[in-house]
């Protein structure tokens, strides 16, 4: 059984910014203000629509057995293209479980927009039964199936007013938390040349994740002629 814990850490897509609004000749650092200008003035919200994000870094937790490891996909100097690409290629050739925190409503949407950004073929991950039977009641897609675990989604019973934060999280359990770094500071990170930070916290971020998914007694079993029985997370 595989099983990936992943993260995504994004920022403003200043290529799309530039076609989108006429921005060119300006640097990214301006781009990227315009379009959270732009959007905090149409929603009072700076958050990025999810397809205007750029992914910077993906990192992974893979159970492989009795194997444990935890890096961040590509090198310091890999193209987005790459990294996604490495991202759908691990799930092509693993099938693995996927577990995250707020992945149905980030990291995944993110990832299906970059992945056709870059013309990026996953068909495992598209995959809902039409060629593989067993993904018909148990796929990536599905919100209330357990090929993808959503803990975020999960532990909030699915409801809005449930959710609560990975690092808060974390911390409740005693566990390290995000340390040192914050979401809202990648940009900053990433302007500066800090790649090596923000692929340090992604990695931070997937160890907390991973934690809190053993947390809550998850198991998967393998059955019969490699078949798959899922029992829900019941926090212990």
């Amino acid at each position: 059984m595989h099983c990936f814990s992943f993260d995504i850490e994004t920022v403003p897509d200043v290529e799309f910014g530039r076609r989108m609004w006429g921005l060119e000749g300006l640097p990214d650092d301006e781009v990227g203000t315009a379009m959270t200008f732009l959007r905090q003035q149409q929603t009072g919200s700076d958050f990025l629509p999810l397809h205007q994000h750029c992914v910077v870094a993906i990192s992974v937790a893979l159970r492989s057995g009795d194997s444990f490891r935890v890096w961040s996909l590509g090198d310091e100097e890999s193209s987005e293209a790459e990294i996604v690409g490495r991202f759908f290629d691990g799930i092509e050739r693993y099938a693995p479980d996927l577990v995250s925190w707020n992945g149905s409503g980030f990291d995944l949407p993110v990832l299906h927009y970059r992945a056709l950004r870059h013309g990026i073929q996953a068909p495992r991950y598209w995959e809902v039964g039409d060629s593989d039977r067993e993904y018909k009641w148990n796929n990536y897609l599905g919100r209330f199936h357990w090929r993808h675990v959503d803990l975020m989604d999960v532990l909030s019973g699915y409801q809005l007013r449930g959710r609560a934060s990975l690092d808060q999280t974390a911390v409740l359990l005693g566990f390290p938390g995000k340390l040192g770094m914050s979401g809202d500071k990648v940009r900053e990170r990433w302007l500066s040349g800090g790649i090596s930070e923000i692929r340090d916290y992604c990695e931070t971020d997937v160890l907390n994740t991973w934690l809190i998914y053993l947390r809550t007694g998850a198991r998967v079993r393998a059955g019969p002629r490699n078949s798959r029985r899922y029992e829900r997370a019941t926090p212990q």
